[in-house]
């Protein structure tokens, strides 16, 4: 299955709510964008996309199950959905349990091993950092701190630092 086919499967699995697919899509996109710009082998590349469209996956029966999205929730909650989401998708085995990962450890800033990790982890922040109104003062903190490619930060730093 394609990245494309993994986009269309995942706007349908949203059933409508326009604000996760437009959040899923916008850091697809930055991830996208990043991976590519930081020279990404082909393998990484479509990994960290298909992480990207399915970081959020366990939103839905977070507001369902907790009242809220809070990251450790989905992180808990979006593994074995995740798992199931990609079954069908004719990624291998190991293709498979790297973007379950991902998608377990979206939120944990601890020990981010892999690009694939790192930059989906700031694909998200830079679009968080819009749709939750961060201060400028924690995105330059959270930049400090956690950004570590050279296209997130002057990404970033286009953004909101200009």
């Amino acid at each position: 299955m394609q990245i494309a086919d993994i986009t269309k499967k995942m706007i349908a699995y949203s059933e409508g709510n326009t604000h996760d697919i437009n959040h899923f899509l916008k850091v697809w996109s930055f991830a996208r964008t990043i991976g590519q710009l930081e020279g990404l082998d082909g393998r990484t590349q479509e990994i960290l996309e298909a992480a990207a469209l399915l970081h959020d996956i366990a939103c839905p029966l977070c507001r369902e199950k907790y009242g809220n999205t809070n990251g450790k929730y989905q992180e808990k909650e979006g593994m074995p959905l995740a798992e199931a989401f990609l079954k069908d998708c004719g990624l291998s085995p190991e293709d498979n349990a790297r973007i379950v990962y991902l998608v377990g450890h979206h939120h944990t800033l601890e020990d981010i091993r892999g690009m694939d990790y790192q930059i989906l982890i700031e694909a998200d922040y830079i679009v968080n950092a819009d749709e939750s109104h961060y201060s400028i003062e924690n995105i330059r903190h959270f930049r400090e701190q956690t950004f570590r490619t050279e296209s997130g930060k002057t990404i970033l730093d286009s953004i909101y630092l200009g």
